[in-house]
This record gives structure tokens, C-alpha cells and sequence, in this order.
């Protein structure tokens, strides 16, 4: 154990504050003082053998003391001084001698002497019983918060409260080790009760309590309190260790309680959302339409719709989105047997964002086998109406997954997948529905390893992007021919029908020798009435 120690008149180990000498022997003194020892040096001229005693009255200041287990050391000494000769007296021939100590071989001519501080101990060795009790408190969150939301959250507040059920503890204190990510911005208590912090490194710091001594059974509370602004989140927990100790012996059993650890979750918490166009919305097929309006690959007789699609993914924060998934799903078949219809030519993520994967289409040009006759070509036709919807969303629905995986997004900033590709018409021309409508959907979803949560009632991550295609409802010109010739031969058929009809009904015949034998009956009976009627 390090002593304080007073060399004549005294000096304390750290320093003294100052003391008062009182000496009726002595004609003159000297005073020397240091920042870690104070001496007082006395000079004496003794006239015959006297003895000399000295009272010495020393005072100390509580504000400059660090160490009241330590006891204080006195200390001191003697020794010659200069040997002065009175003028006139001086041996011109025989220099003057020069007087010394005498002393027993083995003895110090010195004295040394200690004492201690004064305490009122309640029990032999004055041990303290501290114990700290803390909480994580952070700023602007709901308590049932269970993770600091890195860029939500500005500051933590540690609220502490230390006590002390043993013996006064001197030199209470309460050291803090946190993150260097982290910056102490100040320490709060309720009540002015002595407490105060000093940084001694940047993830290190230092609370005085109640100096000089923490008194028995006494309880205080104070909030020390962190900027989290600068957290990069390569940690998965944000730690802090609190330990209270002093310059009291405590026992063992009751030091489990003198260290506490705190510690929050770091999650990213994000706001995703995404948006998305397709281009064109919707589009004529058939055999009538203009191949100037298609596209034709080398090499491939397929007629293929162009189709470039825009996706935007945005992160609204308030947390830095360290990486995510972009799901993007395209109906491809028209029946679950039917040939693909999709043919992915190019994908682009905005400035090297992230990097997209998918299955390719290694036959992209499929032409249906015409293997009907005329008249069920005909009947196709006529019959074709109505609208088809293909939805991923619906079972039994064959569709083109395109994984994309993004890279960081910071907060407000977006990135954009452009998807260019192509649509072989040939295969929708077989279908029966005048209108197809095709539901392309794309899905963000974040990555849980990577500690990323949604914000509650936030931004949907889900988009829809619908487009048509639309059949112009022309047939082809032989079919038109075929359509002609067969309206004309039911014609013939339908009116051969209606004439044998009439003439079955008799609607051919002509009674002509009948109705003129009626009408002269009919007369003769009118002439054979007046007659009777003149005759009365």
C-alpha cells in the first residue's frame, strides 16, 4: 500500500493543502512546496546545549485528498547546516573547522511516525457492500422496444442508481466501458448529490460518488447518457459493462452485485418499398397485324413482343438496408404442359447495385403444330372471345422466377432493375381468349441474418405490373375464303329447304277450276234470293 507520507514538518502522498508552524526558538525558517510533498526547513543557532520542542499544526484540505485508507507518515530528520564565522575571528594561518554529527553506526537521523483517518466501521475490517441496479433507457422508442433501430434512435441513456449497505465506502466509484463507436455527451441526476464523470479514454469513463466517502445505507440515482448517431451496426448487441468499487475492503460474497451488464440489440430497421411500369401496356397480335410491329431473332421464325420492364426499390429508413431480395415472378405458360413464352434478353441493376439471377429459355421460339382441319379452324375462330388471366398467384400456375440480390441502400436512396425481354405471340395466337392478361409481380424481402426488420404499418414491398394482349379478331385470307364459300353453299341449302317446304305445305298449288265453279254458285244463289223476295 502506497503511504502518505510528511517529511518534517509533513508531507501527504497526493498533497497537503498547507499547515501553520508555531516555533518560540527559532530565529529565521525556510519553505519549500511541491505538487506531491510540502517540507519545512528550520534553521537553529543555538547559543549553549538547550533542547528545543516543536509543535507543528497541520491542515488539509478534503477537496485535494484521493486516499483516506492509506495513513498518513510523518518523517523527521536533522542534519548541519552552513558553519558561519563572525568577522575578525578568522585564523589567518589554520583554516576554520567545520563541525559534524555524531551518530551510532546503524541509526537513521531521522524519526518516522504514521497515523490514520479516523472512520466509524460498524464492523473489524470496515468493508463496504456496494450494489448497482441498472436500465437502458432509449430515446423517442416505445419501452416495449426490444433492439436499438440504428439511425432511429439518437441517443441511450444508462440510468444507474449505486447503494451502499456496509460500512462508508471511501473513493466510491463507478466505471463505465461502452463502445468506441459512441459518444458520452453528458451525465444527469435529478438532485445536485455530489456526483461527477470524467472520459478518461474514449471508451472509458469515470464517475465520482459523494467523495470523500459513500455513506453507509445511502442511495444514489444518475443517468449517464450516449450519442448512438455514429453506429455502423458491424456489432450484433451494444454492450455496456458498469462496475462500482472502492477503497474498502469488501468481501466476496457480496461482489456479484458490483458489476452490471447492459445490453440492446442493433437491428436495422427499414421501410422497403418498390414501384414498377411495364412498357407497353398492352399490345395487338395476329396474323394480320404488321411484322414491322414485332420483333424477329435471327435464325428464328417466332414473332416476339418486346417488353421492357422498370423496377424501382426504395429504402426509406430510418436504418441503413444492408442487403435484400427482389422476387420477381412472370406467368410463362399458358397451360401447365404449354411451351415457355418468356425470353429474357438483358437485365441491368442501377450503378452495380446487385446482381440478378434466372432460368433461360433455351428453345425461346415455339410454333404450335397446326394439326386441325378447316372447319375446326373456323370454329376457333368464331369461338375465340372472352379474357384469360395468368396470375403466379393462382395454383397450377407455371411461372419465371428472377432473383435479384441488392446490395446496401442507405436511407432515402433507391436502386432501379431494368428488365428487357420478349414474348413469342405465336404461342398465344392457339389460344381461345381474345384478351390475355398477364400479372408480373415483384416482392422485396429482407435478409433476417442481417438483423433487418420492417417498420410495423409501413410501405407494402409487394408490386403489381399488368399488361394485355389483345388479338385483333382478323382471320387469316383463305380462311376467309373457306368462310365465303361455305356462307354461300348453307345459303343454297337453307333455301332449298324453305322451297320444298312450301311446296309440301301446298303452297305451289293452283286451284283455279274451283274457285270459279264457287263464285258462280255463289252468284246463282244471290240471283235465286231476289227472285223469291220479288215474288212476296
Amino acid at each position: 500500500t502506497k503511504k502518505n507520507t510528511i517529511s518534517i514538518l509533513s508531507s501527504h502522498r497526493r498533497q497537503a493543502s498547507g499547515f501553520t508552524c508555531v516555533n518560540k526558538w527559532y530565529e529565521s525558517y525556510g519553505f519549500s512546496s511541491s505538487n506531491k510533498r510540502r517540507q519545512l526547513i528550520i534553521m537553529i543557532h543555538p547559543i549553549k546545549q538547550i533542547m528545543w520542542r516543536y509543535l507543528v499544526y497541520l491542515m488539509l484540505s478534503l477537496q485535494y485528498i484521493k486516499d483516506v485508507i492509506s495513513p498518513i507518515v510523518f518523517e523527521a530528520s536533522y542534519s548541519l547546516g552552513e558553519h558561519v564565522i563572525e568577522r575578525g575571528k578568522e585564523d589567518k594561518e589554520l583554516p576554520p573547522l567545520k563541525p559534524v554529527l555524531r551518530w551510532k553506526k546503524g541509526q537513521k537521523i531521522a524519526q518516522r511516525n504514521q497515523t490514520v483517518f479516523e472512520r466509524n466501521c460498524q464492523s473489524d475490517d470496515c468493508a463496504a457492500d456496494l450494489k448497482l441496479q441498472g436500465k437502458l433507457l432509449l430515446s423517442s422508442v416505445d419501452d416495449r422496444t426490444a433492439y436499438l433501430a440504428l439511425g432511429a434512435v439518437r441517443n441511450i441513456s444508462l440510468n444507474i442508481s449505486i447503494s451502499n449497505i456496509g460500512d462508508d465506502a471511501y473513493d466510491t466509484n463507478v466505471f463505465f466501458n461502452f463502445s468506441r463507436e459512441l459518444f458520452f455527451i453528458k451525465m444527469w441526476q435529478k438532485e445536485e448529490q455530489g456526483i461527477s464523470c470524467e472520459l478518461l479514454e474514449s471508451d472509458f469513463l469515470k464517475c465520482s460518488v459523494e467523495f470523500p466517502f459513500m455513506r453507509s445505507k445511502s442511495r444514489y440515482e444518475f443517468s449517464v447518457i450516449f450519442d448512438t448517431s455514429h453506429l455502423s451496426g458491424q456489432e450484433e448487441t451494444l454492450t455496456f459493462l458498469v462496475t462500482a468499487q472502492s477503497g474498502n475492503v469488501e468481501r466476496m460474497e457480496s461482489l456479484h452485485d458490483n458489476t452490471l451488464t447492459l445490453s440492446v440489440p442493433l437491428m436495422h430497421e427499414v421501410d422497403s418499398s418498390i414501384n414498377g411500369e411495364v412498357f407497353p401496356t398492352s399490345f395487338f397480335y395476329g396474323d394480320s397485324v404488321e411484322a414491322s410491329n414485332f420483333v424477329q431473332l435471327e435464325s428464328h421464325e417466332c414473332r416476339f413482343q418486346s417488353l421492357n420492364f422498370t423496377l424501382q426499390v426504395y429504402n426509406a429508413g430510418p436504418s441503413t438496408l444492408p442487403g435484400a431480395f427482389l422476387d420477381i415472378s412472370f406467368p410463362n405458360r399458358l397451360s401447365a404442359t404449354g411451351a415457355e413464352i418468356f425470353h429474357v434478353q438483358q437485365m441491368m441493376v442501377g450503378q452495380d447495385k446487385g446482381t440478378c439471377t434466372f432460368h433461360q429459355n433455351r428453345n425461346p421460339c415455339v410454333v404450335p403444330q397446326e394439326n386441325e382441319n378447316i372447319f375446326h379452324t373456323i370454329f376457333a375462330f368464331f369461338t375465340k372471345s372472352g379474357r384469360k388471366v395468368l396470375d403466379c398467384e393462382r395454383p397450377g400456375r407455371s411461372c419465371l422466377i428472377i432473383r435479384c440480390n441488392l446490395s446496401s441502400l442507405a436511407k432515402a436512396e433507391s436502386s432501379e432493375i431494368s428488365i428487357y425481354t420478349l414474348l413469342n405471340t405465336e404461342i398465344l395466337k392457339k389460344d381461345i381468349s381474345s384478351v390475355i392478361q398477364f400479372v408480373t409481380r415483384a416482392r422485396v424481402q429482407v435478409d433476417p441474418d442481417l438483423r433487418v426488420v420492417e417498420v410495423p404499418n409501413g410501405s407494402p414491398e409487394e408490386k403489381t405490373v399488368v399488361f394485355e394482349a389483345l388479338h385483333n379478331l382478323e382471320p387469316r385470307g383463305y380462311v376467309v375464303g373457306w368462310i365465303i364459300a361455305i356462307s354461300l353453299l348453307v345459303g343454297i341449302l337453307i333455301f332449298l329447304l324453305l322451297a320444298v317446304l312450301l311446296w309440301k305445305m301446298g303452297f305451289f298449288r293452283r286451284r283455279y277450276k274451283e274457285i270459279i265453279e264457287a263464285e258462280k254458285n255463289r252468284k246463282e244463289t244471290e240471283d235465286s234470293w231476289d227472285w223469291v223476295q220479288k215474288n212476296q
